[in-house]
């Protein structure tokens, strides 16, 4: 087998000692203290801030933290937005924060309960990993081995809200391909398989739920901000089915993703395309918003008298 990565010997799962070699190849690239914690500090006294873990890697450094911000009308329905759960992807962050600040600004049309930044660490190094080389988004069941994923489910548990929709904020980069890929096919002892990199914005589903109109709704909303991924030469994005104009759907619950973490009848995983030339930063964080936006719109037409 060719070698692709430079960790870890082609066709040999990863041990205890590659583990550290990758962990030790990772180095910080930007706070999460300033760009995350520092913005939830500011918010309006409306929010509550709850802390509902922290990181055992430097629990001072990396407490994970939950904004909750309730509607003036008691029975409004209660809304999730989670980001960072790829700490890595920047604009699921910013706009998860994005709508902590205008729910906490203004009374919101709903419930809002947002972990903004799921995976700290992995927002500070830039990876899509946690520190034991583990996919948060695939470790989202019992006997979780992420603590940032097991974390997130015990508060989500342990409170009394019932989500009727949860949407999970994500990116699909061109370092997918370039680094993470490789990564993962390294890890496991794989043969990389390359794929291609979708130009747009898409949503992903869940198979056993896939709500297709609250699908479309999302993908109408966020049009007006950026432009929709189309389909790759064999009619798939990501290697998925497209069942619709800009939306795949994978198995939320086998895959162990976080959008599949409640039983919230409205789900999805949104994913932007920051590398685009026709897409700035601002545009996927707004994006996002849209995204949020348009999904407690469809919400609020389904439970409207």
């Amino acid at each position: 087998m060719e070698r692709f990565y430079p960790i870890g010997t082609p066709g040999q799962p990863w041990g205890t000692h590659e583990r550290r070699a990758w962990f030790d190849a990772q180095s910080i690239q930007r706070s999460y203290h300033d760009d995350v914690l520092a913005r939830i500090d500011a918010l309006d006294s409306r929010a509550e801030v709850i802390q509902y873990g922290a990181l055992p890697l430097d629990e001072e450094r990396y407490p994970l933290v939950a904004v909750v911000v309730g509607c003036p009308d008691p029975d409004a329905p209660t809304v999730l937005v989670t980001g960072g759960v790829h700490g890595y992807e920047t604009s699921g962050v910013m706009g998860a924060l994005a709508v902590a600040e205008a729910a906490a600004s203004s009374p919101p049309r709903v419930h809002f309960v947002i972990a903004p930044c799921v995976s700290p660490w992995g927002y500070e190094v830039i990876n899509r990993w946690n520190p034991n080389a583990i996919d948060p988004n695939r470790s989202f069941h019992r006997r979780s081995p992420s603590e940032e994923a097991a974390s997130l489910m015990a508060f989500v548990e342990s409170r009394t809200d019932e989500f009727v929709m949860h949407l999970d904020l994500h990116e699909t980069t061109d370092s997918d391909e370039l680094e993470f890929r490789p990564a993962l096919a390294a890890r496991d002892g794989q043969i990389l398989e390359r794929g291609t990199i979708p130009d747009g914005f898409y949503t992903v589903g869940d198979s056993n739920n896939p709500q297709p109109d609250f699908q479309r709704a999302i993908i109408d909303g966020v049009e007006a901000v950026t432009h929709i991924a189309p389909p790759d030469a064999a009619g798939q994005i990501i290697g998925a089915d497209v069942a619709q104009r800009g939306v795949i759907n994978y198995p939320f619950s086998e895959l162990g993703l976080c959008a599949g973490m409640t039983d919230a009848r409205f789900t999805s995983t949104t994913e932007v395309y920051p590398d685009s030339q026709s897409a700035t930063s601002e545009q996927c964080v707004a994006a996002q918003v849209a995204a949020v936006d348009a999904g407690v719109d469809f919400v609020l037409r389904q439970s409207g008298p």
